[in-house]
C-alpha cells in the first residue's frame, strides 16, 4: 500500500503538494484538492445520461490519474429553438473564462494561478457559435446557443463572457 501512495503521489502535478510548518517545527506535506464526482440526469429516452467531472480519473491500471485541470461540472439543456449550456466555476474570476464553439461543441477554459479548469463539451444539435448569450454570476456560467437550421459547417469561434 505504501509503495502505491508513493507512485500516485509522484504523479501528482506540482501545483497540489504543498508543505506547511508544523508548531512543533516539522514539516507536514499536503496534497490535493482532488475532486471527482458525476452527475446523472434522466435523457429523453428514459436512458440515464452520465457525466464526470473533477480533476482525477479513474485508469485501468488501478491507480487514478491526477490532471492539472479539473473539469467542471456541465449540464446541457435542449429547447425547442435554443441549447442552454450551464458549467460551476467556483473560484474564478469571469475575465480568466476563455470560451471557443463550433457548430456542434464548446470548450470551456480557465488558467488562473488558483483554478485550472477545461472540459470540451459535445452539444446535441447544431447551434449558431456568433449569436451566443452569455452570462457569469456567483461562479456558475451560462451560455445559450439559437440552434441552426441548415448545415453550414464552420471552424471554432471565440465566444466573449459577459
Amino acid at each position: 500500500m505504501e509503495q502505491e501512495f508513493k507512485t500516485f503521489s509522484s504523479r501528482i502535478p506540482k501545483d497540489y503538494v504543498r508543505e506547511r510548518k508544523l508548531p512543533d517545527g516539522s514539516t507536514a506535506r499536503e496534497l490535493g484538492p482532488f475532486v471527482y464526482g458525476y452527475s446523472v440526469k434522466i435523457g429523453p429516452d428514459g436512458k440515464p445520461d452520465v457525466h464526470e467531472f473533477g480533476n482525477v480519473k479513474p485508469t485501468r491500471h488501478g491507480l487514478p490519474q491526477v490532471q492539472e485541470e479539473r473539469e467542471p461540472l456541465v449540464d446541457i439543456v435542449e429547447t425547442n429553438g435554443e441549447v442552454h449550456v450551464v458549467a460551476e466555476l467556483p473560484g474564478v474570476d469571469k475575465k480568466d473564462i476563455k470560451l471557443s464553439g463550433t457548430e456542434d461543441s464548446l470548450t470551456i477554459a480557465v488558467d488562473a494561478p488558483e483554478r485550472k479548469y477545461y472540459k470540451e463539451v459535445k452539444l446535441p444539435v447544431k447551434i449558431r457559435v456568433r449569436e451566443a448569450k452569455t452570462g457569469y454570476k456567483n461562479g456558475v456560467l451560462e451560455v445559450t446557443f439559437p440552434k441552426v437550421a441548415d448545415e453550414r459547417h464552420s471552424k471554432g469561434e471565440p465566444i466573449h463572457v459577459d
